[in-house]
Protein backbone atom coordinates (compact mmCIF):
# COMPACT_ATOMS: atom_id res chain seq x y z
CA UNK A 1 0.00 0.00 0.00
CA UNK A 2 3.27 2.34 0.83
CA UNK A 3 4.70 1.76 -2.71
CA UNK A 4 1.05 2.46 -3.88
CA UNK A 5 0.99 5.59 -2.21
CA UNK A 6 4.40 7.00 -3.09
CA UNK A 7 3.79 6.38 -6.41
CA UNK A 8 0.75 8.47 -6.63
CA UNK A 9 2.22 11.24 -4.55
CA UNK A 10 5.09 11.04 -7.00
CA UNK A 11 3.25 11.46 -10.11
CA UNK A 12 1.13 14.02 -9.12
CA UNK A 13 3.10 16.03 -7.51
CA UNK A 14 2.16 19.41 -7.10
CA UNK A 15 4.31 21.12 -9.10
CA UNK A 16 3.23 18.81 -12.06
CA UNK A 17 -0.79 20.47 -11.66
CA UNK A 18 -0.17 23.37 -13.70
CA UNK A 19 1.54 21.28 -16.66
CA UNK A 20 -1.16 18.86 -16.47
CA UNK A 21 -3.80 21.43 -16.44
CA UNK A 22 -2.15 22.72 -19.47
CA UNK A 23 -2.34 19.58 -20.96
CA UNK A 24 -5.99 19.46 -20.09
CA UNK A 25 -7.15 22.74 -20.80
CA UNK A 26 -4.98 22.03 -24.85
CA UNK A 27 -5.86 18.36 -25.58
CA UNK A 28 -8.65 17.54 -23.24
CA UNK A 29 -11.14 19.78 -24.06
CA UNK A 30 -11.66 19.26 -27.28
CA UNK A 31 -14.70 21.86 -28.03
CA UNK A 32 -13.35 24.83 -27.68
CA UNK A 33 -12.24 27.05 -30.23
CA UNK A 34 -8.82 27.86 -28.41
CA UNK A 35 -8.63 24.16 -28.46
CA UNK A 36 -9.13 23.96 -32.17
CA UNK A 37 -7.80 27.06 -33.55
CA UNK A 38 -4.60 27.05 -31.85
CA UNK A 39 -1.58 25.72 -33.59
CA UNK A 40 0.33 22.33 -32.16
CA UNK A 41 3.60 23.53 -31.99
CA UNK A 42 1.99 26.60 -29.81
CA UNK A 43 0.02 24.22 -27.72
CA UNK A 44 3.73 22.49 -27.06
CA UNK A 45 5.33 25.71 -26.32
CA UNK A 46 2.70 26.82 -24.16
CA UNK A 47 3.27 23.36 -22.11
CA UNK A 48 6.91 23.13 -22.20
CA UNK A 49 7.33 26.77 -20.63
CA UNK A 50 4.34 25.94 -17.89
CA UNK A 51 6.60 23.12 -17.14
CA UNK A 52 10.07 24.60 -17.19
CA UNK A 53 8.82 27.62 -15.03
CA UNK A 54 6.59 25.44 -12.60
CA UNK A 55 8.29 22.28 -12.41
CA UNK A 56 12.14 22.56 -13.51
CA UNK A 57 12.67 26.05 -11.96
CA UNK A 58 11.63 25.49 -8.66
CA UNK A 59 12.70 21.45 -8.78
CA UNK A 60 16.41 23.20 -9.59
CA UNK A 61 15.93 25.63 -6.10
CA UNK A 62 14.81 22.68 -3.96
CA UNK A 63 18.24 20.88 -5.21
CA UNK A 64 20.31 24.13 -4.39
CA UNK A 65 19.05 24.62 -1.00
CA UNK A 66 18.93 20.81 0.14
CA UNK A 67 22.86 21.18 -1.28
CA UNK A 68 23.24 24.55 0.84
CA UNK A 69 21.72 22.09 3.71
CA UNK A 70 18.69 24.71 4.06
CA UNK A 71 16.77 21.77 3.60
CA UNK A 72 16.60 18.27 5.38
CA UNK A 73 15.04 16.71 2.35
CA UNK A 74 13.80 17.24 -1.13
CA UNK A 75 10.31 16.37 0.44
CA UNK A 76 10.21 19.41 3.00
CA UNK A 77 8.35 16.77 5.20
CA UNK A 78 9.74 19.49 8.14
CA UNK A 79 7.24 21.90 8.51
CA UNK A 80 9.34 24.34 9.42
CA UNK A 81 11.17 24.26 6.24
CA UNK A 82 8.62 24.55 3.98
CA UNK A 83 8.28 28.32 4.10
CA UNK A 84 10.87 29.49 2.32
CA UNK A 85 10.93 27.16 -0.84
CA UNK A 86 7.39 27.46 -0.98
CA UNK A 87 7.75 31.38 -1.20
CA UNK A 88 10.30 30.78 -3.91
CA UNK A 89 7.86 28.44 -6.16
CA UNK A 90 5.48 30.56 -5.71
CA UNK A 91 7.62 34.04 -7.30
CA UNK A 92 8.28 31.24 -10.07
CA UNK A 93 4.41 30.74 -10.63
CA UNK A 94 3.79 34.71 -10.28
CA UNK A 95 6.63 35.55 -12.79
CA UNK A 96 5.28 33.20 -15.38
CA UNK A 97 2.27 34.96 -15.30
CA UNK A 98 3.71 38.03 -15.91
CA UNK A 99 5.77 36.31 -18.58
CA UNK A 100 2.52 35.01 -20.48
CA UNK A 101 -0.08 38.04 -19.14
CA UNK A 102 0.38 39.74 -22.76
CA UNK A 103 0.27 36.97 -25.12
CA UNK A 104 -2.40 35.65 -27.18
CA UNK A 105 -3.62 32.78 -25.41
CA UNK A 106 -6.72 31.30 -23.70
CA UNK A 107 -6.93 33.48 -20.29
CA UNK A 108 -8.31 30.52 -18.21
CA UNK A 109 -4.05 29.29 -19.12
CA UNK A 110 -2.65 32.95 -17.53
CA UNK A 111 -5.76 32.78 -14.52
CA UNK A 112 -4.77 29.11 -13.33
CA UNK A 113 -0.98 29.76 -13.32
CA UNK A 114 -1.61 32.94 -11.30
CA UNK A 115 -4.45 31.21 -9.27
CA UNK A 116 -2.00 28.18 -8.50
CA UNK A 117 0.66 30.52 -7.48
CA UNK A 118 -1.72 32.42 -5.13
CA UNK A 119 -2.55 28.93 -3.55
CA UNK A 120 1.45 28.42 -3.01
CA UNK A 121 2.21 31.28 -1.62
CA UNK A 122 -1.00 30.82 0.99
CA UNK A 123 0.42 27.57 2.05
CA UNK A 124 3.80 28.86 2.39
CA UNK A 125 2.32 31.18 4.81
CA UNK A 126 -0.05 29.04 6.62
CA UNK A 127 2.82 26.54 7.15
CA UNK A 128 4.33 28.62 9.05
CA UNK A 129 1.90 27.45 11.77
CA UNK A 130 0.42 24.53 10.69
CA UNK A 131 1.40 21.38 7.76
CA UNK A 132 -1.09 22.08 5.36
CA UNK A 133 -1.18 19.30 2.39
CA UNK A 134 0.57 20.94 -0.56
CA UNK A 135 -0.90 17.74 -2.73
CA UNK A 136 -4.09 18.38 -1.46
CA UNK A 137 -3.73 22.07 -2.55
CA UNK A 138 -2.63 21.37 -6.28
CA UNK A 139 -5.14 18.67 -6.92
CA UNK A 140 -7.79 20.92 -5.24
CA UNK A 141 -7.06 24.06 -7.46
CA UNK A 142 -6.78 21.89 -10.79
CA UNK A 143 -10.12 21.18 -9.59
CA UNK A 144 -11.34 24.67 -8.96
CA UNK A 145 -9.98 25.84 -12.38
CA UNK A 146 -12.03 22.93 -14.29
CA UNK A 147 -15.07 23.98 -12.51
CA UNK A 148 -14.79 27.31 -13.28
CA UNK A 149 -13.98 26.61 -17.04
CA UNK A 150 -16.92 24.57 -16.74
CA UNK A 151 -19.20 27.22 -15.65
CA UNK A 152 -17.90 30.13 -17.05
CA UNK A 153 -17.20 28.81 -20.55
CA UNK A 154 -19.73 26.88 -20.75
CA UNK A 155 -17.85 23.80 -21.49
CA UNK A 156 -19.26 20.31 -20.86
CA UNK A 157 -16.90 18.37 -18.91
CA UNK A 158 -18.83 15.88 -16.36
CA UNK A 159 -16.20 13.19 -17.14
CA UNK A 160 -13.28 15.43 -16.56
CA UNK A 161 -13.86 16.75 -13.32
CA UNK A 162 -15.52 13.37 -12.36
CA UNK A 163 -11.87 12.08 -12.88
CA UNK A 164 -10.64 14.97 -11.32
CA UNK A 165 -12.98 13.83 -7.96
CA UNK A 166 -11.86 10.53 -8.01
CA UNK A 167 -7.97 11.62 -8.52
CA UNK A 168 -8.44 13.91 -5.45
CA UNK A 169 -9.63 10.80 -2.97
CA UNK A 170 -6.88 8.90 -4.27
CA UNK A 171 -4.17 11.33 -3.55
CA UNK A 172 -5.74 12.59 -0.10
CA UNK A 173 -5.84 8.83 0.51
CA UNK A 174 -2.18 8.08 -0.61
CA UNK A 175 -0.98 10.68 1.94
CA UNK A 176 -2.57 9.91 4.72
CA UNK A 177 -1.69 6.24 3.89
CA UNK A 178 2.14 7.75 4.18
CA UNK A 179 0.90 9.56 7.40
CA UNK A 180 2.38 12.40 6.46
CA UNK A 181 -0.67 14.67 6.72
CA UNK A 182 -4.37 14.03 9.35
CA UNK A 183 -7.47 14.36 7.32
CA UNK A 184 -7.88 17.99 8.08
CA UNK A 185 -4.79 19.13 6.81
CA UNK A 186 -6.26 16.95 3.86
CA UNK A 187 -9.02 18.56 3.67
CA UNK A 188 -8.20 21.83 4.56
CA UNK A 189 -5.89 22.25 1.44
CA UNK A 190 -8.04 20.42 -1.21
CA UNK A 191 -10.55 23.49 0.02
CA UNK A 192 -8.59 26.26 -0.29
CA UNK A 193 -6.93 25.24 -3.38
CA UNK A 194 -10.30 24.74 -5.31
CA UNK A 195 -11.76 27.79 -3.44
CA UNK A 196 -8.87 30.14 -4.14
CA UNK A 197 -8.85 28.98 -8.36
CA UNK A 198 -12.52 29.29 -8.61
CA UNK A 199 -12.95 32.72 -7.06
CA UNK A 200 -9.79 33.73 -8.92
CA UNK A 201 -11.62 32.93 -12.39
CA UNK A 202 -15.24 34.59 -10.85
CA UNK A 203 -12.85 37.75 -10.30
CA UNK A 204 -11.68 37.84 -13.79
CA UNK A 205 -15.18 37.58 -15.12
CA UNK A 206 -16.38 40.36 -13.08
CA UNK A 207 -13.29 42.85 -14.38
CA UNK A 208 -13.81 41.42 -18.01
CA UNK A 209 -17.11 42.36 -17.93
CA UNK A 210 -17.23 45.54 -16.03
Amino acid sequence: MKTFANIISYVFHPLLMATYGCLLVFFGLTDTIYAVFTPLRVKLLITATVFAFTFLLPLLNLLILYKLGYISSLKIEDRRERTFPMLMTALCYIGLFYMIYDFNIWPAIKIFVLGAGVCIALGAVISTRWQISAHAIGVGGLLGAMLAISYFVQVPMFMVLSAIILLSGIIGFSRLALQAHTPSQVYAGFIMGCVVQFMLFFAAQIVTFV
